[in-house]
């Protein structure tokens, strides 16, 4: 190629320069650019938003976990623990360090029994924890189960033995309708607490003085802080707020005096309610059957609580509080002031008693319980015999409206407001509330029995002893309390005149101290002064036909309930006592020595 045609590129030095360092100050320019916008976002983070960024830094390093109370201790008026905290161990898990789970479980369950619930319930939470995190399997484990897990423990990979507290009830079933039992918290329980202060919490109060007194006895969850890594596994604890306590309660109940009450009901059903006179606090309350309130604490089995539920003695039912009964002869006292206070009857007022009652112009008899009557009676030996004809005349001449209103002075009808939960209200019947109810008018004959305590009136043992304290006081006497509040309680005053109280309290005394008393026989086991009726709460109701009465053989779990209620000492009542004894027949025989058992140790101390 010759020399003169080729083409030679000659370098312009000066323009290449020029775009060099156009280049140069363009690329300067956006490098100096993004470093403005770096810069102004770090400034934007670490000035503006810190604390925002370290708080969200902080949450993935750090956790707030609560710390559970102790629950608050439950005692008797005299110190006597009823609900205490005792140490026990639960049997854990920790998941990643079990090799083989199913292993594991089934080498477990030959050395201690685990139910079917518990092991259920060990997967549903294996679900919801993480690998680290301890699981509970078994709680409350005994002597013997210790033992067995202490001697395999070394070939037991993840399996731990923890201590904790638990709730236990020394006294057991005597108690089980009053202090109540804690359980496993559940979704229900948590709609009606504070969830924040129940996060480390397990158990809750169920019934009785566990439940009504829940957020005193809980106390207030603790806090922690602790560093975590970034799986969540707890590295430390940076800082602790130490839980409060929850408070200790005084019950004003007696368990001394619940101990006598509950052998001398022996194997029957039944209840005993004691009040004190003069400031409403319950000194005895007791229902039997009852039950093992230690069984529900860790979760009692479905065989077990089926065999509960389906028991005729019913042990989950609260007679005390719950239980209707006809009050039978222990209302004709309240009767009877309603005749005295309307005018109608004195003192000395007679009936000539012949066995049975007629209405005017009808056919039908209302029997007396003996044949034959009792012959000419004024009000102290009506009450003294318990002369249902008296009553029956009585009652059919006052009618129902007067009646109604004087019992609604003395709490029937109506809960006494005890701070317990789930009381009934009884029936106090009148001619609006069976109108209201069964679209019925009122008739004659149900007034002539409601002297007696029969028909539609129902009441609970609690309200029955209240109405006595009313009756014993001539001062308001507060709403029953287990426990005392700071302001005192509502009190109830009847308006009743002292002589007409009196003259109550004479046929009441002859009750227990009188020839033809027909509580007579308790008087030298009780050793005070005191009052008191015996009374049937019908079962059934029997054939009109006395013979036929009479050839009638009536099975035990259709004999009439047994009642007695009463005061002591006379002079200065201090207790008012109601028993019920559960198809027990007559009062006389069944509940008075009950209540004779009791007055006579409480009147050992009557202060206490």
């Amino acid at each position: 190629m010759s020399p003169f045609n080729t083409h030679r590129l000659i370098k312009d030095e000066a323009t290449e320069k020029q775009v060099f360092q156009v280049r140069a100050l363009v690329t300067g320019l956006l490098m100096g650019l993004v470093l403005v916008l770096l810069g102004a976002r770090f400034a934007w983070l670490q000035i503006g938003h810190h604390e925002s960024y370290a708080a969200r830094a902080d949450n993935n390093r750090i956790r707030i976990q609560a710390v559970a109370p102790n629950r608050g201790i439950i005692r008797d008026r005299n110190g006597v623990i009823l609900a205490e905290n005792i140490p026990a161990y639960r049997l854990e898990l920790v998941p990643e360090r079990v090799p083989d789970l199913d292993k594991t479980l089934a080498r477990i369950e030959e050395m201690i029994d685990l139910s079917e619930d518990e092991i259920l319930r060990f997967r549903q939470r294996l679900g919801r924890h993480r690998p680290f995190e301890r699981i509970s399997l078994r709680l409350n484990l005994n002597e013997e189960d210790l033992a067995r897990l202490a001697v395999e423990r070394h070939d037991l990979p993840g399996v731990e033995i923890q201590p904790y507290l638990t709730r236990h009830y020394p006294f057991g079933e005597l108690l089980s309708h009053t202090v109540g039992y804690v359980g496993r918290l559940d979704t229900a329980d948590l709609q009606r607490v504070n969830r924040e202060n129940y996060r480390a919490t397990s158990h809750i109060g169920k019934t009785g003085i566990e439940r009504s007194y829940e957020e005193q006895l809980h106390g207030k969850a603790g806090l922690e802080r602790v560093e975590t890594n970034a799986s969540g596994r707890v590295i430390q604890t940076l800082e602790r707020t130490d839980p409060q306590a929850g408070q200790d309660l005084r019950l004003s109940l007696d368990v001394e005096l619940q101990q006598i009450a509950s052998e001398a009901l022996g194997a029957r059903a039944g209840a005993v309610v004691g009040l004190s006179v003069e400031t409403g606090e319950v000194l005895v309350l007791v229902s039997k059957p009852g039950f093992n309130p230690n069984l529900f604490v860790h979760g009692i089995s479905q065989d077990y609580y089926s065999a509960l539920l389906q028991s005729p003695f019913r042990p989950l039912f609260n007679r005390f509080l719950s239980g209707a009964y006809e009050p039978g002869s222990t209302i004709k006292p309240f009767i009877a002031l309603a005749g005295l206070e309307n005018g109608l009857i004195t003192p000395e007022s007679t009936v000539h008693s012949v066995g049975h009652f007629r209405i005017p112009g009808q056919q039908r008899r209302y029997r007396d319980w003996r044949r034959g009557g009792h012959g000419i009676v004024n009000l102290e030996r009506a009450l003294e015999e318990s002369v249902n004809q008296y009553f029956y005349q009585l009652a059919y001449d006052l009618g129902i409206d007067p009646i109604s209103e004087k019992l609604s002075q003395f709490g029937f009808g109506q809960p006494t407001g005890i701070d317990l939960p789930g009381e009934n209200s009884g029936v106090l019947p009148s001619r609006e509330w069976k109108r209201a109810r069964l679209g019925e008018p009122w008739y004659p004959g149900e007034t002539v029995i409601a002297g007696i305590g029969q028909g539609y009136q129902v009441v609970t043992p609690l309200q029955l002893a209240y109405a006595t304290a009313l009756l014993a006081s001539e001062n308001p006497v507060p709403r029953p309390r287990l426990v005392q509040q700071n302001s005192p309680a509502e009190s109830l005053a009847p308006r009743v005149s002292s002589e007409h109280r009196q003259a109550v309290f004479d046929g009441l005394e002859a009750v227990i101290h009188g020839s033809r008393g027909t509580a007579r026989a308790i008087a030298p086991t009780v050793g005070v002064p005191m009052a008191g009726k015996t009374g049937t709460s019908q079962v059934y109701a029997r054939p009109q036909d006395d013979d036929e009465r009479e050839r009638l053989i009536v099975p035990d779990h259709l004999q009439n309930h047994a009642l007695f209620a009463g005061f002591a000492p006379l002079d200065d009542p201090k207790i008012a006592l109601v028993v019920v004894v559960e198809h027990g027949g007559g009062g006389a025989s069944s509940a008075a020595p009950v209540a004779a058992s009791v007055l006579q140790r409480a009147m050992l101390e009557p202060d206490s």
